[in-house]
């Protein structure tokens, strides 16, 4: 249990300096190209100050025709002034939606990378039971805190598989037919006491639960998954 613990504390370590790593490295690579990007684009004046120096320097075109002409540049280059101040502002805001996208997109990953270390762990070393209490009267199986209401013929398995986990023997399907129905074990199929299984399984409905209690070990047999020190019947 402390090494499950540790193992877990040691991930969450882990996907924490991964996260933090990476936020850094998005916003610094992003702040990169933002910096390059502003640096590079022309300045906003340029055209004002273009259309400035015609005004000085052709002081003789006096007719009303040149004089109109150099009020339209004027105006064209206020309007390309402000064309490309809200460019600045447009890219400012798609560099701020990219670094929160790239961010979350990143975020989501360590989160599915911890999570699946974390289900491989729980697949590795079976669900940590501590209470498994079978209540024949009730038909009710109580693993930790939850309850599960089965069929008469989902205990009697169950109730089979836990006599067989307190004694640590590992039952095949003829043999968990066999306990059951009371009959020779030769006479008994493997499919029989399979099916039997894969209802007890159904009965706790949860697919995880059920597939992690209830461990298939290949060409041995059935074995419930938890010490047996947990196992209770009344």
């Amino acid at each position: 249990m402390q090494t499950s613990r540790s193992s877990v504390a040691e991930s969450r370590l882990t996907g924490t300096r991964v996260v933090g790593l990476g936020i850094a490295a998005i916003v610094g690579i992003l702040g990169l190209a933002a910096a390059v990007l502003f640096l590079t684009l022309p300045d906003a004046n340029a055209f004002n100050a273009r259309v400035e120096r015609l005004f000085i320097e052709n002081n003789d075109l006096t007719s009303q025709a040149e004089i109109k002409l150099l009020e339209i540049l004027a105006q064209s280059g206020t309007a390309f002034s402000d064309t490309l101040a809200s460019y600045r502002t447009i890219i400012f805001v798609l560099l701020v939606f990219a670094a929160a996208m790239l961010i979350a997109a990143l975020v989501f990953l360590v989160m599915l990378v911890v999570l699946n270390r974390r289900m491989a762990h729980i697949e590795r070393s079976g669900i940590q039971v501590s209470s498994l209490i079978i209540s024949r009267e009730e038909k009710t199986v109580y693993l930790n805190t939850m309850g599960f209401k089965l069929t008469d013929a989902a205990i009697e398995t169950l109730s089979v598989l836990a006599e067989a986990r307190l004694d640590d023997d590992i039952l095949t399907g003829a043999q968990i037919e066999a306990v059951i129905s009371g009959r020779v074990e030769s006479d008994c199929e493997e499919a029989a006491g399979a099916t039997r299984i894969k209802r007890l399984r159904d009965a706790l409905g949860n697919q995880l639960v059920s597939e992690l209690l209830v461990k298939n070990i290949a060409r041995k047999g059935y074995v419930l998954s938890i010490d047996k020190d947990v196992i209770e019947m009344v």
